[in-house]
């Protein structure tokens, strides 16, 4: 029988994709976060010390992934520029490979989009 991934499950799927992407790239993991509507996800550093705070968004296909709420991500830019971080965005899309009107089922494949990390830039404008 087939169990539909929850909303936690499906974050955490999508935490680990972006996590493997940022160890490919180089940062070291500072802190960790992976409870729902918590951010950020990772706190990360370079290779130069620099503070980066990722936030990692998870929807259905066909929903758009890389889509943020604009205003709440000022506040958070702000809350980044008071602790001399940067901001990556990485938006995860998911969706069941058989039929994308059905859920994603543990353990079965399913459609992944992923276009990497963005940079949000935060300075004032």
């Amino acid at each position: 029988m087939s169990v539909p991934l929850t909303a936690q499950e499906q974050h955490n799927l999508a935490m680990n994709i972006v996590g493997k992407d940022l160890e490919k790239r180089g940062f070291e993991f500072i802190a960790v976060n992976s409870k729902l509507k918590k951010h950020p996800q990772f706190v990360c550093i370079d290779k130069n010390n620099q503070r980066f705070f990722v936030l990692v968004k998870v929807v259905q296909l066909p929903e758009n992934p890389n889509n943020y709420d604009v205003i709440w991500m000022e506040k958070f830019k702000s809350h980044a520029r008071e602790q001399e971080a940067k901001v990556l965005f990485a938006g995860v899309g998911l969706a069941n490979a058989k039929d994308k009107n059905l859920p994603v089922y543990l353990n079965e494949e399913y459609l992944l989009e992923y276009n990497g990390i963005q940079v949000l830039e935060t300075n004032l404008n």
